[in-house]
């Protein structure tokens, strides 16, 4: 487990990634939630200390124990997954940053629940983050998110507890003397990239690795996003296309848990910007019923590149903080399949309507599940102007 002096730094590093996630500066009197399973309590007692010498106020949330959520889907009733606390939406809609701890107990427990329902309690509860995602492009919220290291996670990644830990404290900078300081200076080099990025005007990307070959349309008002202290840790660049102009396969070389339920060999093709062929070596019903939880959800809403010379990930976590991220030898992409970021819009989050998204192809879901290839690629931005540049390859940027 993680030292005292290690949940020490982590705390540093988490409220720094808030602060930074955030447009406007946070002021006293302000609400922070704090989410978190039952192992990271103790640095939860760390932060709500911190939160409270800053002058704002820290809301603790614990979280459903697996045996509470394993019976919450197997004994409600629709009113019941659709239900939310009286309460829920006010303090929503006043919160101004949020921390959550994952720390899970079990990643499995679900396996046996019906996706539907799960997706049913998840659409119900979208108006929730909708609030949170206005009050966000206003610049009156932000939040962050890390992970404890548990046994369920180390069982599930094939990891001792030991080894599981390590990948934690290295890929956060805990074993450093002032952990925020690398944090910054990633900062830095990834702030360069995107820069180097948003100076091109991209008409279309291509992703090509042995078993993949896919076309991405960015779209316009577009801008590409990185580090933005939203995730601990975090390496990767990333955008929300216009989903319409996806066409192609992707294959998702590496393994997912999602609500319990593991899935392998995703493969999906894509035709006028919708998974019309869907399939999985292991979990594809899982799969094919999570992608028709609504009608973005076969679409993508997010793609990303992760450079291999910043990231310190060098195995599978069974986690997708962590996997998406993964450094390795070759660095990673990954799609998203839901809903798209709309700071990904290059004016003011603020004035993207409804409508002003689905005009730009913006995609809106209950979902947002990323799904990861390792392999060796080739990314080739063909810019308006006809001319290809290569701006990924193995693993680095071209940059």
């Amino acid at each position: 487990m993680l030292t005292e002096k290690q949940l020490e730094r982590y705390a540093e590093v988490l409220l720094w990634a808030m602060k930074t996630a955030r447009a406007k500066k946070f002021k006293k009197n302000n609400i922070v939630i704090l989410r978190y399973h039952i192992p990271a309590i103790r640095l939860v007692e760390i932060l709500s200390a911190r939160i409270l010498t800053m002058g704002m106020h820290p809301v603790q949330r614990l979280m459903p124990t697996p045996v509470m959520e394993k019976n919450f889907y197997e004994f409600s009733n629709l009113g019941q997954l659709e239900f939310t606390a009286p309460g829920e939406k006010k303090l929503y809609q006043n919160l101004n940053g949020s921390i959550f701890l994952y720390a899970p107990e079990s990643i499995t427990h679900l396996s046996g629940i019906d996706p539907r329902k799960v997706a049913k309690s998840t659409i119900a509860k979208k108006f929730l983050r909708d609030i949170l995602d206005k009050r966000e492009e206003r610049g009156d919220f932000s939040w962050t998110l890390g992970v404890i290291p548990t046994k369920a996670l180390a069982d599930q990644a094939r990891l001792s507890m030991k080894k599981y830990t390590y990948q934690i404290v290295n890929a956060c900078f805990l074993n450093r003397k002032s952990p925020v300081t690398e944090w910054q200076n990633i900062y830095k080099n990834i702030t360069r990239i995107k820069k180097w990025l948003n100076s091109m005007k991209i008409r279309c990307l291509h992703i090509a690795s042995e078993n993949i070959d896919l076309e991405i349309t960015p779209g316009d008002r577009r801008r590409w996003l990185g580090l933005s202290g939203h995730n601990i840790p975090s390496f990767e660049t990333f955008l929300s296309p216009d989903w319409r102009g996806t066409k192609g396969v992707y294959y998702a070389n590496q393994p997912s848990f999602r609500s319990g339920n593991y899935v392998s060999g995703v493969r999906l093709e894509f035709k006028k910007g919708s998974a019309t062929s869907i399939s999985a070596e292991k979990g594809e019903d899982f799969l094919k019923k999570q992608l028709s939880m609504d009608r973005g959800a076969n679409k993508v809403g997010e793609f990303s590149l992760t450079d291999k010379r910043f990231s310190r990930i060098r195995t599978f976590m069974a986690n997708t903080l962590y996997d998406e991220n993964y450094g390795g030898k070759y660095g990673n992409c990954h799609v998203a399949l839901g809903s798209s970021y709309s700071d990904a819009y290059d004016g003011n989050p603020a004035e993207l309507t409804g409508v002003l998204k689905k005009k730009l192809g913006f995609n809106d879901s209950a979902l947002h599940w990323d799904l990861v290839n390792t392999e060796p690629k080739r990314v080739t931005a063909r810019l308006t102007t006809g001319k290809k540049v290569t701006i990924y390859e193995n693993g680095k940027f071209c940059f």
